[in-house]
């Protein structure tokens, strides 16, 4: 039997790997049904034709809660390889802007609208106050509607390069059908929170790879930093409410 290596331990989660399987086990209190969803998630990207890791199995754990196994993927994600050699970072940094991109290529109808899904945590969220959710889901109805594979955590982190230069991205649990400007300033915001001067070479990389106007992804911001609210505390929370508070002056 292979050896249990733990990789990450959350308050509603733990990461392991045995062998050629990881397995995700989630707390009895993490709902079934987040679990299922979760798993049909991948399999819906997968169907897509995303490289991902294949799932094996979706089963109950001793505990009471529930498990996904699937395959594991040998390799160094793109976080890694960045903190190993930052001097390709640029380098690093272009590869992941190009796999964003065919990701967001593929369409996945199957999957829960973003815009959708904003709305819901929008409305649910009681830090803010009326008048700036309201601005805030007037500015999501006039977005414009796509269908686009939406990763909705797209990292380096999340993404890993095998040996072979080929890459495979990983947790979908929050991947959506829609907008790719949404992805994309979901992805900015993440790295404003650790590097903000990477985050502003991506932002342009990103732009002129797809051919979009920064512009264009800084209307999104308001909103994923409404929607990404709940995550975080302190100083990283503070800067989301100031991003958030540019919707009451638009």
């Amino acid at each position: 039997m292979a050896e249990r290596i733990i990789l990450e331990e959350k308050s509603y989660k733990t990461v392991c790997r045995e062998g050629n399987i990881l397995i995700k086990s989630f707390v009895p209190s993490h709902p079934k049904s987040n679990v299922y969803n979760e798993a049909y998630i991948h399999s819906c990207v997968e169907e897509a034709g995303i490289p991902v890791p294949k799932i094996i199995s979706v089963t109950p754990s001793e505990d009471g809660g529930f498990a996904i196994a699937m395959e594991f993927i040998e390799g160094k994600t793109l976080q890694q390889m960045m903190a190993e050699t930052p001097e390709k970072t640029d380098e690093y940094l272009e590869r992941f802007v190009d796999i964003q991109l065919e990701v967001g290529a593929h369409r996945t109808p199957k999957l829960r609208n973003t815009r959708y899904k904003m709305i819901d945590i929008i409305n649910g969220l009681t830090e803010i106050d009326a008048s700036t959710r309201y601005e805030l889901l007037q500015r999501i109805h006039g977005m414009k509607r796509h269908t686009k594979l939406c990763h909705g955590d797209f990292v380096p982190s999340n993404v890993i390069i095998r040996d072979d230069g080929s890459y495979c991205v990983i947790d979908w649990a929050h991947a959506t059908s829609g907008n790719a400007g949404a992805d994309a300033a979901i992805t900015y915001l993440r790295f404003t929170l650790e590097d903000p001067e990477l985050a502003d070479k991506y932002l342009r990389l990103f732009c002129r790879k797809a051919d979009m106007a920064i512009q264009y992804i800084q209307t999104w911001m308001p909103i994923v930093a409404a929607a990404e609210l709940p995550r975080y505390k302190g100083a990283e929370r503070e800067l989301l409410e100031q991003w958030i508070s540019v919707a009451e002056y638009q």
